[in-house]
């Protein structure tokens, strides 16, 4: 367990993902994503207590769980839940732009947003056949804001030119832009990685800020599209007290650590 005046990349993380939900908002996130799952609870319990969640795996509103389970199918997860939708009704509200936000991460993520989750080295003959969408691609088109995310940057391999395979949809796909396909929803607005912070320009991504311990060399030798920058650093600042008291209170078993390779946890602030 971290200390209080310390902290690892994994809370600061988390943190900058939460800061992205506005109060108020509708907010989702997807299978396997824990964390994205933590920075909702966070963000409810700091600066947005007026937001309302939507468990990815049982559709649960609002629960209240004593904790961010290993699963995101656990049953801890419709704990004192004011509503239960169906799966139907979840995409119904989707396709009606009554979902702000959702969180959207995948082993490929272009320049433009798109995401793959499907298969590494494209179909029939995929090199690595990833888990699938699970219906993000139809909801990635009418929701009305996304925030992309991902760990594995430093890996020169994640944030690529393009997607083998895309799941889903960004600002802008081989076949035209969101307006020129009809898509009612917003796109990406932020894309969150173990660097730093980008936000989205005109449709293409844009570096904003890096964290402390990384350089813009780091960003740009792991990074495939090309590389915008205009940064600002205030767009990190450092997580607050109540912000790290809420990642600890919430996420006690620290689920959140499966997204992060060991050395990554090794990053230790301030």
């Amino acid at each position: 367990m971290s200390g209080d005046l310390d902290w690892g990349i994994d809370e600061w993380f988390v943190v900058a993902l939460a800061r992205t939900i506005a109060d108020g908002e509708v907010v989702f996130h997807g299978f396997a994503s824990p964390c994205a799952q933590v920075a909702m609870y966070v963000a409810k319990h700091t600066h947005a207590p007026g937001s309302m969640l939507v468990e990815g795996a049982t559709y649960a509103v609002d629960p209240v769980p004593a904790f961010i389970p290993p699963t995101s199918n656990d049953l801890a997860l419709h704990r004192d839940a004011v509503y239960r939708m169906r799966f139907e009704e979840f995409f119904d509200a989707a396709v009606r732009g009554a979902v702000d936000r959702m969180f959207l991460s995948g082993g490929q993520i272009d320049g433009h947003g798109n995401t793959n989750v499907t298969a590494i080295g494209g179909m029939p003959s995929p090199k690595i056949k990833l888990g699938g969408g699970g219906g993000g691609c139809n909801i990635s088109a009418t929701i009305r804001t996304l925030t992309v995310w991902t760990t594995r940057h430093r890996s020169g391999r994640t944030l690529v030119p393009r997607v083998d395979f895309l799941t889903d949809l960004g600002h802008r796909t081989p076949a035209g832009t969101r307006a020129e396909l009809g898509y009612t929803g917003g796109g990406p607005q932020w894309l969150v990685t173990e660097l730093g912070l980008f936000d989205f320009d005109g449709g293409h991504a844009r570096l904003r800020a890096l964290f402390p311990d990384v350089t813009l060399r780091d960003v740009a030798e792991s990074t495939r599209f090309d590389l915008v920058v205009d940064l600002d650093p205030g767009l990190l600042a450092p997580p607050r007290p109540e912000e790290l008291a809420a990642v600890r209170a919430v996420d006690p078993l620290c689920v959140r650590h499966q997204e992060f390779g060991p050395d990554e946890l090794k990053r230790r602030f301030p």
